[in-house]
């Protein structure tokens, strides 16, 4: 069979680009918040998979994040129970948070752990119960009304924000060639079991491993200016200003604020990633261009 000259120096070219990234990335840990539609859609399911195979394959040390949003609130709908939303948390009574359980920590988690694993790579599943990864405490909401006379307190029910992490399971799966897969689910010191924010997880846990990368799949192009173009490359003193001025606003928000506290914390660097572009991780790791805005300390 003929050789294609084309595709082989396309193909030579892509190798080219990527050495200097493998290079740099190897033997670093990448913590990757999975979610959005990379979570749902097939294609871009099987394609994240491979990539996060790959960055194993090459000595990087990749870390699975995940959320599952959508199907907990599929399940829900099947039990004839109605998801609630404050401020854009879900309302987490008793019965909700099993659902979040099983639906977290067992469905979404392991159809994760089995897609990488058939791509090649060794992934473990595990929540923040497991090695008592994620201890939790309760999220407090302060709501300020204009018509309210006092700050109201609302009650979430099972939805937590991180206490603290103990990474040494993670550490020691890393250094054991496995990828860890972790569902943010945390427990109180009271034994409560929590819903955790994954961007929040995938936050405070790149900043406790010391990681070179924390990386938030999401679904828009990235942090974008006021005409809707695409910045690419930001400093926290700009994204310091962008917020003020009010460029950075709403469900963007969260997620930058996120991605700013890693950095601050010592992550090299963050990136919110375009979850719809197939094999967004790899080509945010490896190509001059990126998808996604990158942000720096």
């Amino acid at each position: 069979m003929p050789i294609d000259s084309k595709r082989a120096v396309l193909v030579a070219r892509i190798v080219t680009e990527a050495l200097p990234y493998i290079r740099r990335y190897a033997g670093k840990t990448i913590v990757i918040k999975y979610g959005g539609n990379a979570m749902t859609e097939a294609r871009l399911k099987q394609g994240f998979a491979r990539d996060v195979a790959l960055m194993k394959a090459v000595g990087m040390k990749p870390v699975i994040v995940h959320g599952g949003g959508p199907q907990i609130g599929a399940l829900l709908a099947r039990l004839g129970k109605e998801s609630r939303f404050v401020e854009g948390m879900r309302v987490t009574d008793a019965e909700t948070m099993d659902v979040v359980q099983m639906v977290l920590g067992g469905l979404v988690n392991k159809e994760i752990v089995n897609l990488i694993n058939q791509q090649g790579g060794k992934a473990v599943g595990l929540s923040g119960k497991d090695g008592a990864l994620i201890r939790a405490r309760k999220m407090v909401l302060n709501s300020n009304k204009p018509e309210a006379s006092a700050p109201e307190i609302i009650d979430l029910g099972h939805v937590g924000e991180v206490e603290s992490i103990d990474p040494a399971l993670v550490k020691v799966l890393d250094d054991d060639d496995f990828i860890p897969v972790i569902a943010p689910i945390g427990v109180g010191a009271d034994g409560a079991s929590y819903n955790i924010n994954a961007d929040l997880v995938a936050g405070k846990l790149a900043a406790v491993l010391g990681a070179e990368k924390l990386m938030l799949l999401t679904n828009v192009q990235g942090v974008m200016d006021k005409q809707g173009a695409v910045l690419t490359g930001l400093t926290s003193a700009q994204v310091d200003a962008l917020i003020a001025d009010g460029t950075i606003s709403g469900g963007m928000l969260p997620k930058v604020r996120c991605a700013l506290d890693a950095v601050r914390s010592g992550v090299k660097s963050a990136v919110i990633v375009d979850g719809r572009v197939e094999h967004a991780v790899l080509l945010e790791l490896f190509t001059d261009e990126g998808v996604g805005t990158l942000i720096r300390g």
